[in-house]
């Protein structure tokens, strides 16, 4: 089985509506639709261009002020995965729920439900400069293409998660990012190779590039989007299938071949999953 995916670098830039914001995001879906793309990953807090609008009065809008636009994101996305029947990652959009903020991926289905992850660690600057909560639960998707899970960008820094979803029968890993340096970068990035080496899976992984001038801690965007492999025969030596130009506001896409992941799960140079030392640490599969 075969999946094609399309990722994008979102580029964040100044706007002065929702409609703006709207016509980016459709330029980026219809190129993904022209690819064929059966599945298009958008970036962590790509909706934070929303706060570049303003108040109307010379203000710039806050964090806080990012929930408002919920119910339009939401049927905007809706509405795209329904005309391109396409299932869209739309990458994290923070919402409020009891009073509190949470940074969650959301998942359109061509048939129009939304499935909803919360980001589950959170960073330091989440947790202090935009009082965010962690997210208390987590779940894999089922799609018509096999079992996917959305791990939002520090959450992939975390071997025991990525653990979980391959014991509950995740084969792609779609981990929607936004780093400001190249440290936070690569320490996303190194780990998302990690992880695909660790459990055998694919990891399909995109940035935010740009700047929001206007947006606190949204000044400074590093970003490239890939989708990493296993580094075993028959995919690439370096585990990259595709990957975009650094910091471009671009969209690139690849063919997923899941039966190669079974394959090398069975006959691999190494079969890492297989090998476990389940007798002497936590068999997540239990």
């Amino acid at each position: 089985m075969k999946l094609r995916v399309s990722v994008v670098q979102y580029h964040l830039h100044t706007i002065h509506s929702f409609e703006e914001f709207a016509a980016q995001c459709e330029h980026y879906i219809k190129t993904a639709e022209e690819f064929g793309a059966e599945f298009v990953l958008f970036p962590e807090f790509f909706t934070t261009q929303l706060l570049s609008i303003g108040n109307g009065t010379g203000q710039s809008l806050t964090i806080n002020d990012l929930p408002g636009f919920t119910e339009q994101y939401k049927e905007l996305f809706k509405n795209f995965a329904k005309q391109t029947n396409m299932h869209i990652i739309a990458g994290t959009h923070v919402i409020e729920k009891g009073g509190k903020l949470y940074n969650t991926a959301h998942l359109f289905y061509p048939d129009g439900r939304i499935g909803e992850q919360a980001k589950l660690h959170i960073t330091p600057t989440e947790v202090h400069e935009w009082n965010m909560e962690k997210g208390d639960g987590f779940q894999i998707f089922e799609t018509d293409k096999g079992k996917i899970a959305l791990l939002t960008c520090y959450d992939i820094e975390f071997p025991e998660i990525v653990r979980i979803a391959k014991a509950k029968g995740a084969d792609v890993i779609f981990c929607p990012s936004c780093t400001d340096d190249r440290h936070g970068f690569h320490r996303v990035r190194y780990t998302s190779h990690a992880r695909a080496v660790e459990n055998q899976v694919y990891v399909v992984l995109t940035g935010t590039v740009g700047s929001l001038p206007t947006v606190d801690f949204m000044r400074a965007n590093f970003g490239q989007g890939a989708i990493i492999t296993p580094n075993d025969i028959p995919f690439p030596p370096k585990g990259i299938l595709v990957e975009g130009e650094m910091n471009n506001d671009m969209v690139v896409t690849a063919d997923l071949d899941l039966e190669l992941l079974y394959e090398v799960r069975e006959r691999g140079s190494v079969t890492t999953w297989r090998d476990r030392r389940t007798d002497l640490y936590t068999d997540w599969e239990e």
